[in-house]
C-alpha cells in the first residue's frame, strides 16, 4: 500500500514533532511504501486551511540512516557537529537514486496533501491512503478536533476522495518513554492496516480519527469504536491579554500542548459609567486555550464517547464524514414559512420540527466505565452499514405519535439513509373524527406500486391490508397477531405448552407457573379458581401456617392479563386476602357513564397502599376479566448502594421477519420507589389490619408520582449497578437464552396466536427480575413498550432504534430479503444488538 504522510507539526523535533519517523519506520517495516509531506514548521490549531496568496515553496529533508534512532524522540548533540540525529534540510533535491528525501512545505497540513498527492511521489504510483500524524496529542472531542491542523489534512484528503486516518498520540506525562513510543507505533500500524481492511465500499465513512493513548500496556488494551463528543468551550476567552509583542513560535505552542497555558479571569473596568462609548485599550493578546474544559466536558459526559475511551487508556476509533453533520434532514425540501402558517403539498412533508429532533444528552452521575465486554473490539465488517448510493427510492411515513420516541427514531433514520434516498410522509388529518378506525391508508398517498415504504407508526394506525396486498414492497413495523407473547395468560399457555414438549427447556426454570383464570365479578372467584389446583393448594397450607403451624408463606402476586402500566398488581397470601382484592374492585353502585369513564381511565395514578382502589385506581374486574396469579418472587437481588431496593431489568428486543430476534445489549435497571421488605414484614397476613405498602414491590416506574422523592434516581443502565462483572455477564446471559428460547416457542407451539410475517418488524420491552442467587425471572412482554420509562437515558433508546432500522430496515431497502446471515454483527458504537435466535418457519413475504 502507498501511504502518503502529513502532519501539522512539522519535521522530526523533540519540541513539536518527535512521533512521525517512528512512525513512518513502522509502516516501512510492514512492507508499505511511504511518502512524506509536511509543513516545514509547527502549524497546530490551523484545521483545515490554505494560504491564500502564498507562494508555497519546498525543502528536502533527508531522514537519518537506518541504523540510528528515528528522529525527534531525543536532543541533538550539540557539541557533534556531524551529528544527524534529526536529520538534514536542504534547498534542493537529491540526485543520488534511492536516498530517502521528504518534502517540507511552507504550507498547512492541507496543502501538504495536495502538494504531496499531485506534485510529488508520482513515480510510486497512485497513493492509496493518507495518513495525518501522528499528532503530538490528543485530538479527542469536538473541541480540539475541529480546530486540528491534523484533522485537517485528513479532511483535506477526504475530499480529494483519497481514504484518510487522522493519527494522534495523546500522553499523560512529559516522559516519553522509547518503548511506549515504539508500542504506539505498532498499535498505529496495526489500525491503520485493519481500517484499510474493513473499509465501507459504500462511502459511509470519509476518514477515521484514531487516538493511542501513550501508556504501558497500551497494546494490551482494547480498540474501541466511539462518538465524537460534542463539547464547547467554557464561558470566557481562549486569549490572554499581554502586555507588547510575545510571538514566541514553537515555544508557544509547546508550552500550550503540556498545558501550562491557563486563562486567568480577568475583571472588568469598575467605576462609574461614562456617557458614549469608551475608546479602545491598546492590547494583545495570546492564544492560551483552557484544555481544564475539555477535561471536564469528558468527566461529565457519560461513557463510551473518544474521549472517555483515551482517558481509559483504550485507543479510540472515531468514523467520521468530511462535512458538517446535516441535522434534521427529514426537513429538506420543506418550505419555511415566515408567517407561522403551515402548508403540505401532496401530504409530502414533514411534520415534524428541528427542535423536536435534537436529542438530549443523558449526564448521569456516578457512572461507572462499562466492562471489556460492553464496548466492542475493532473487527469491523466490510459490508456497508448504510445504504448504498444505488439504493432506489423509497418511501418513509414515521409517525410513532410519542413525542419522546418519535425525534429518536427519525434521528436515527436520517443519520443512517441519505436524504436524496427517501422521502419521508405526513400523515393525513382525519376528517371525522367521530370515526373509530385509525389506520392511515397508504393508499391515499398515490405511491406507485413499485416503490417501496415504510410504515413506523401505532398499530392502530398500521396499514396491514395494504401490506398484504403489497407484501414485497411494504415494511411494518409490527406483527398482526402476537398474543401469545404480550398477554399474560397466554404467555403462560405459551410456556407451559412449550416445557411440557421440551422438559429441559430454560423456560421451566425461568419462568415462574402462573395460574390463569377468568373474573367477570368478585361474587364468582371461586368458581373461577376450580381448576386452579397449584394457587388453591398453596393459599390453603399458607392458611395452616398463618394458624401456628409453622413453616414459611407462599406469596403471589395477582397480575391482570391484558393490562398494563402497572395497572391491578396486588399481593396476597390467603383466600381472604384475594377474595378481598375483587371484592374492593367491585363498585356497589354505578351509571353507565361512569362505567365508561372508568373504563376509558383505567391508566390510574400512582398506587399507594393495597387496596386503595376507590380513588385513582378506579378498577372493575369486569373490565380486566382474564387474570394471572404467579408464585412472588422473594427475595429479590437488593444492592446496598441503591438502598436496598427492588429492581427489575428491562430488555428491548427486535423481532425481524419470520424469524431473527435480536438482543438489545444496552439495558435498564427500574427501582422501586422504596427500600424493600418481605410482604409479611409490612404486615399482610397479619392481623393488625395494615395493608402492603406496593411502592416498596412494584418497580414500574409509571406508578411513581411525581412527587416522589425516588422517582429520579429510579432507572439505571444495568451496566453502571454496582454488580461484579461475572455476575452481570451471567444474567445478561440467561436473558438472552430466555428471550431466544420464548419466541421459538411461541412461533412454533403457539401459532395461531403468534405470527411472525416477513414484511413485518416488532419492537418489545422484556422484564426480568432477578432473584438473590442471580437467576432472571422473565415477568412479562410488551409490545410497543413504554419508553418514556427510561427516562433521562435517552441515549440507550436512540441506540436501540439505530440498531432496529439498521437490522430491519437496510435489507429491505436494499431488496434483499431479511436475514441475509450477516446483521448480528452489527454492534458499532452504542448499537449493540445480540442475535439469540434464528428460526426458519418457512414464511415468505406475505400475510
Amino acid at each position: 500500500m502507498h501511504i502518503l504522510i502529513v502532519n501539522d507539526d512539522g519535521p522530526p523535533s523533540p519540541h513539536s514533532s518527535p512521533y512521525v519517523h517512528s512512525l513512518v519506520r513502522e509502516l516501512q517495516a510492514a512492507g508499505h511504501v511511504v511518502s512524506v509531506c509536511l509543513p516545514h514548521t509547527q502549524r497546530s490549531w490551523i484545521g483545515k486551511a490554505h494560504m491564500i496568496g502564498q507562494t508555497v515553496k519546498p525543502l528536502y529533508y533527508r531522514p537519518p540512516p537506518p541504523h540510528r534512532p528515528a528522529a525527534g524522540l531525543t536532543p541533538p548533540n550539540r557539541d557533534d557537529e556531524d551529528d544527524a540525529t534529526h536529520g538534514t534540510t536542504h534547498t534542493r533535491p537529491s540526485t543520488r537514486p534511492g536516498v530517502e528525501e521528504w518534502i517540507l512545505v511552507d504550507g498547512t497540513p492541507a496543502s501538504c496533501v495536495q502538494i504531496g498527492l499531485y506534485h510529488f511521489f508520482q513515480d510510486r504510483g497512485e497513493v492509496d491512503l493518507v495518513v495525518s500524524g501522528p499528532n503530538y496529542g490528543r485530538n479527542t472531542t469536538a473541541v480540539f478536533a475541529l480546530s486540528s491542523g491534523t484533522l485537517g489534512g485528513a479532511l483535506e484528503a477526504a475530499v480529494c476522495r483519497k481514504r484518510a486516518i487522522a493519527l494522534s498520540y495523546a500522553f499523560f506525562s512529559r516522559n516519553h518513554d522509547s518503548e511506549i513510543i515504539a508500542a504506539a507505533g505498532r498499535r498505529g500500524v496495526k489500525v491503520i492496516e485493519a481500517l484499510w481492511k474493513a473499509w465501507p465500499e459504500d462511502g459511509s465513512v470519509d476518514l477515521y480519527s484514531v487516538n493511542v493513548p501513550l501508556l504501558e500496556g497500551l497494546e494490551k488494551e482494547k480498540v474501541l469504536i466511539t462518538p465524537m463528543l460534542q463539547n464547547y468551550w467554557g464561558a470566557g476567552s481562549c486569549f490572554t491579554e499581554v502586555d507588547g509583542s510575545v510571538d514566541g513560535g514553537n515555544e508557544d505552542e509547546e508550552r500550550i500542548r503540556e498545558g501550562e497555558g491557563r486563562v486567568e479571569e480577568r475583571e472588568g473596568f469598575g467605576g462609574e459609567e461614562s456617557k458614549g462609548p469608551r475608546p479602545h485599550t491598546h492590547k494583545h493578546f495570546k492564544w492560551s486555550p483552557r484544555f481544564t474544559d475539555v477535561y471536564q466536558s469528558v468527566e461529565e459526559a457519560p461513557p463510551g464517547n473518544d474521549g472517555w475511551a483515551v482517558k481509559e487508556g483504550f485507543t479510540s476509533v472515531t468514523p467520521l464524514k468530511a462535512n458538517f453533520f446535516q441535522t434534521a434532514t427529514n426537513l429538506h425540501g420543506a418550505e419555511l414559512q415566515l408567517d407561522g402558517s403551515q402548508t403540505t403539498t401532496h401530504g409530502l412533508t414533514t411534520q415534524e420540527s428541528a427542535t423536536q429532533l435534537l436529542i438530549p444528552r443523558a449526564t448521569t452521575p456516578g457512572l461507572t466505565p462499562p466492562g471489556p465486554n460492553d464496548q466492542v473490539t475493532l473487527l469491523i465488517r466490510p459490508k456497508p452499514h448504510s445504504t448504498p448510493s444505488s439504493t432506489p427510492h423509497f418511501y418513509a411515513l414515521i409517525s410513532y405519535e410519542d413525542p419522546y420516541v418519535q425525534p429518536l427514531i427519525l434521528s436515527a433514520f436520517t443519520s443512517l439513509f441519505p436524504s436524496s434516498s427517501y422521502t419521508l410522509l405526513t400523515p393525513p388529518t382525519p376528517s371525522d373524527s367521530s370515526k373509530t378506525d385509525t389506520t392511515v391508508s397508504l393508499s391515499a398517498f398515490n405511491i406507485p406500486p413499485t416503490s417501496k415504504i415504510l410504515q413506523i407508526s401505532p398499530y392502530e394506525s398500521i396499514d396491514f391490508d395494504y401490506a398484504s396486498t403489497h407484501p414485497t414492497a411494504t415494511l411494518i413495523n409490527s406483527y398482526i397477531i402476537r398474543k401469545a407473547l404480550i398477554r399474560k395468560h397466554f404467555l403462560s399457555a405459551t410456556v407451559d405448552n412449550w416445557v411440557a414438549k421440551h422438559p429441559g427447556s430454560i423456560l421451566g426454570t425461568h419462568v415462574k407457573r402462573s395460574e390463569a383464570f377468568e373474573v367477570d365479578f368478585a361474587e364468582f372467584l371461586d368458581d373461577a379458581l376450580v381448576e386452579a389446583w397449584d394457587l388453591r393448594e398453596s393459599l390453603e397450607k399458607n392458611d395452616g401456617f398463618l394458624a401456628g403451624e409453622g413453616g414459611e408463606v407462599q406469596w403471589w402476586i395477582l397480575k391482570p392479563s391484558m393490562s398494563d402500566r402497572g395497572q391491578g398488581i396486588r399481593l396476597f397470601a390467603t383466600m381472604e386476602e384475594l377474595q378481598g382484592i375483587f371484592d374492593k374492585w367491585e363498585p356497589e353502585e354505578e351509571s353507565e357513564e361512569e362505567d365508561e369513564e372508568e373504563e376509558e381511565g383505567e391508566d390510574g395514578g400512582a398506587e399507594g397502599k393495597q387496596g386503595e382502589d376507590e380513588g385513582e385506581d378506579r378498577i372493575m374486574a369486569s373490565h380486566l376479566r382474564h387474570f394471572v396469579a404467579q408464585p412472588y418472587i422473594h427475595p429479590p437481588l437488593l444492592l446496598p448502594e441503591m438502598d436496598n431496593r427492588k429492581f427489575h431489568v428491562r430488555v428491548y428486543v427486535l423481532a425481524v421477519g419470520s424469524l431473527k430476534v435480536y438482543v438489545h445489549k444496552d439495558m435498564l435497571a427500574l427501582f422501586a420507589a422504596k427500600p424493600y421488605t418481605a410482604p409479611r414484614a409490612a404486615g399482610a397476613g397479619s392481623n393488625d389490619g395494615e395493608e402492603i405498602d406496593l411502592d416498596a414491590h412494584l418497580t414500574n416506574t409509571c406508578l411513581q408520582g411525581e412527587d416522589t422523592a425516588s422517582k429520579a434516581d429510579s432507572v439505571h443502565r444495568f451496566w453502571d449497578l454496582p454488580l461484579p462483572k461475572e455476575k452481570a455477564e451471567d444474567v445478561f446471559t440467561q436473558i438472552c437464552g430466555v428471550t431466544g428460547e420464548l419466541f421459538e416457542a411461541a412461533a412454533r407451539g403457539m401459532m395461531v396466536h403468534f405470527q411472525p410475517l416477513e414484511c413485518a418488524f416488532e419492537v418489545y420491552g422484556l422484564d426480568f427480575l432477578v432473584d438473590a442467587a442471580g437467576r432472571a425471572w422473565l415477568l412479562e412482554v410488551n409490545a410497543f413498550p413504554d419508553f418514556k420509562q427510561t427516562g433521562d437515558l435517552q441515549g440507550v433508546v436512540a441506540g436501540f432504534w439505530a440498531g432496529v432500522l439498521r437490522l430491519a430496515v437496510v435489507s429491505f431497502v436494499r431488496g434483499s430479503e431479511h436475514g441475509s446471515g450477516d446483521e448480528d454483527h452489527v454492534t458499532l458504537g452504542s448499537d449493540q444488538a445480540v442475535m439469540v435466535k434464528d428460526v426458519n418457519l418457512g414464511r415468505r413475504w406475505g400475510l
